[in-house]
């Protein structure tokens, strides 16, 4: 209400003001003159002859077919299609009279105001005094540039700039008039309503709000800032929960402005079982930067629980020059169960990262310093396998530093460019392991593409690693690793390929072939000696099967020579449609290398990898990623993403198969997971949606289930959201979470 209900009061305010004209000779019978228009050069108090003065008024520019003087009655008007413009606003009539003796100015029949953003107000009949600082409209009725309509019986502008209007209706829903029979949904309705412009406030009397013509809300008085306030100091709409923990609850939101850049938001939650849940935010603009951070803390009384239980939730951006930006990610809670009992952000992650980061960029090259901090928070976990969760968090992980920096440069005479990667870590673990590596990466690249269209991409490069390693227990039985290992290793990389393209009147594709030879020693990773910190999770597939380095981070060497082959294949419909498939497997010379353990292959030939797209019309989206054994087809891998039907109808489905990777040096599970969810719009204005997220493995089940009810339409929107989570916590088994929120167009809405 506050961006369209008094809009009207923008609108007035641009009328034009302090304008003095004077009346100036006339013959002492009428004179008539048809088709009257004057070019953007002239203004009205031109053609009223209006005295010079020092401050000149915005300029008034006027149209009329006729234009009528009588010297008797000091009168001028205008007749048919009158049109005046002023800055941003307009005026409309069948007729217009100005009174040089009351300087008055009246306008008759069809009289319509329009703003520049498109808002429009029409009445019969308008009334301008007092050197037009002073208007008087009766009966009028505003639609405004989204729609939204507004009717009163009375409005007034004083000298002052303060307005009136009296018997009040506004609605932003769909109807022909206020009185055509037809209620719209909602509306507001006062007895009266001002605008005190010193204050900037917007002032109710006997304000009611009206669900189908029947009221449910009313209040004698209320204020807010009126529409040229962009934001303001006061209470925001409460928010209604229950849970079992809290109990019933009601958060108190109370914003304070503290300047054009910064606010705070005060939402303390009062709740019957446990007392205050005190909670803030706050947001700082800058000129180069931002920070936000918001938070909760609650003193507990329940002896399972620590006493003083809080999070943090926070980022910021800081760009220090031209080259150089800082940025931070701050991720709290003060144990496992707090953010799901607060019902709080992130309450179903497992980790919270926080991080804090600063880059460099300087056109081909970058550099980043970072630190990480990790909070195991994973309430599932906790109560489903206790001895992994203990390892975990007594083995989890802080880096400081880590730092990665790439350099690349000009490329010569025939393409060819050398690019240098330097990476600094420093890990440390809460039960005294701790690593620092040093890693330089030197290559030489040679881009070439043959007059016959091949092609090729060569690529030489030197990895050395050096490291400064405590307390690292590869042997169980034995006394803890403690030294400084190195290592070197070399590698060269070929590939090439050849694209093949089939044009016909309807479709285009493409059949590339792609063969990448990999050449370099066999060992020298030294597991005995060198933990690994960030290779572990590492599964052969269509994303990785043809790079030099399968392994995502440094801690391990891709060794051993070897040759990927595979293709791509791509066909494009003229008007719509696309669908891809790519295929690939490699041949190792070596029958065992660290990362084909990995892929559950022994032997010279790896899994075979693919991936299908397909998207054929608008109304199927699908795509599916798999490996398969190279001995008997079984599947390893298995992904698959799909959306079918339109927006009317339509079901998304998603399932994932991952096997056991005993090799990691943490042990990961087999997962097998599908996620379903169906979206159907029943009307023009409601929709359901349901979902389901299930554990395929043995011993698994539904993870989480539930759905929304949504109405929409123009002016109104209610949402009920339903979840089960399924958790092996005793606090939190068989949790349901209800939501239900509604929103009145340009009000606003209250939520639970």
């Amino acid at each position: 209400m506050r961006y369209s209900l008094f809009i009207l009061f923008s609108l007035m305010c641009a009328l034009p003001s302090h304008a003095e004209p004077v009346a100036g000779e006339t013959s002492k019978h009428e004179n008539s003159t048809p088709f009257v228009s004057f070019n953007p050069t002239q203004n009205i108090t031109d053609i009223l002859h209006t005295s010079d003065k020092e401050d000149k008024e915005p300029d008034i520019y006027f149209e009329a077919d006729e234009l009528t003087t009588n010297q008797k009655e000091k009168t001028i008007e205008a007749q048919g299609n009158v049109e005046v413009r002023r800055e941003d606003l307009t005026l409309y009539a069948d007729r217009l009279v100005y009174n040089q003796a009351n300087d008055t100015i009246t306008a008759y029949g069809n009289v319509e105001l329009q703003e520049k953003d498109g808002a429009r107000i029409y009445s019969d009949e308008v009334n301008l005094t007092e050197k037009l600082t002073q208007a008087e409209m009766t009966k009028i009725k505003v639609i405004m540039r989204d729609e939204s309509k507004l009717w009163a019986e009375y409005f007034r502008k004083k000298e002052n700039n303060n307005k009136v209007m009296r018997y009040v209706t506004y609605t932003p829903c769909d109807c022909c008039e206020q009185h055509d029979g037809k209620a719209p949904l909602w509306r507001i309705r006062a007895r009266k309503v001002t605008h005190d412009a010193s204050s900037q406030n917007m002032n109710y009397n006997d304000a009611f709000l009206d669900i189908k013509n029947v009221p449910v809300l009313y209040s004698p008085f209320l204020s807010h800032p009126d529409p040229t306030v962009k934001r303001r100091s006061g209470f925001m709409p409460p928010k209604i929960m229950s849970n079992s923990y809290l109990g019933s609850a009601l958060q108190v939101n109370y914003f304070w402005d503290i300047s054009e850049h910064s606010d705070v938001l005060f939402s303390p939650t009062v709740s019957t079982n446990k007392g205050v849940l005190w909670g803030g935010r706050y947001r700082s603009y800058f000129q180069k930067g931002y920070v936000e951070a918001e938070g909760t803390y609650l003193n507990d009384d329940d002896p399972d629980r620590p006493a003083n239980r809080e999070s943090l939730f926070a980022t910021g951006r800081y760009e220090i020059n031209d080259s150089w930006v800082a940025s931070t990610h701050i991720n709290y809670a003060s144990d496992s169960l707090y953010l799901k009992e607060m019902s709080l952000p992130k309450d179903d992650e497992t980790w919270l990262t926080s991080d804090v980061t600063f880059e460099r960029f300087n056109f081909r090259d970058y550099t980043s310093v970072q630190a990480y901090y990790y909070k195991l928070v994973s309430y599932d976990l906790r109560e489903k396998n206790s001895a992994e969760y203990d390892r975990l968090k007594y083995n989890k992980p802080f880096a400081l530093p880590l730092i990665e920096s790439e350099f690349i440069s000009d490329p010569n005479a025939i393409g060819a460019y050398f690019k240098n990667d330097f990476s600094f870590s420093s890990l440390y673990h809460s039960n005294g392991q701790q690593s620092q590596r040093a890693t330089m990466i030197n290559s030489w690249n040679l881009p070439w593409t043959s007059r016959f269209g091949e092609r090729y991409k060569i690529v030489a490069s030197v990895k050395s690693d050096a490291y400064h390693v405590e307390e690292y227990p590869y042997h169980p039985n034995k006394k803890d690793y403690r030294g400084n290992p190195m290592r070197v290793f070399p590698q060269l990389g070929v590939e090439w390929k050849l694209p093949f393209v089939k044009a016909t009147d309807t479709s285009r594709q493409i059949l590339e072939p792609v063969v990448v030879g990999v050449f370099s020693p066999n060992g020298g990773n030294k597991p005995n000696r060198i933990p690994n910190e960030d290779s572990q999770d590492v599964h052969l597939e269509d994303t990785n099967v043809l790079d030099l380095d399968r392994y995502a981070g440094y801690d391990r060497n891709d060794n051993g020579s070897r040759v990927s082959y595979g293709f791509n294949w791509n066909s494009y419909g003229n008007i719509m449609g696309r669908t891809s498939a790519f295929f690939a497997q490699t041949y190792q010379l070596n029958r065992e290398t660290s990362f084909s353990k990995n892929t559950g292959s022994s032997g010279h030939l790896s899994d075979y990898v693919g991936r299908i797209y397909a998207a054929p019309s608008q109304y199927l989206d699908l795509t599916y990623r798999f490996r398969l054994d190279k001995n008997d087809y079984k599947l390893r891998y298995n992904e698959l993403a799909a959306k079918l039907g339109n927006n009317m109808l339509n079901l998304y489905v998603s399932y994932i198969y991952l096997q056991k990777n005993t090799y990691a040096s943490e042990a990961l599970s087999e997962r097998k997971e599908l996620y379903t969810s169906l979206r159907a719009a029943l009307t023009r204005d409601w929709s359901v949606s349901l979902y389901n997220r299930q554990d395929l493995s043995r011993g698994g089940g539904s993870l989480e289930h539930g759905g929304n009810l949504i109405y929409e339409d123009e002016c109104f929107m209610f949402i009920t959201n339903v979840k089960k989570y399924n958790s092996s916590d005793p606090d939190l088994d068989d949790s349901y979470e209800f939501t239900f929120s509604f929103y009145l167009k340009t009000l606003g809405g209250l939520g639970s």
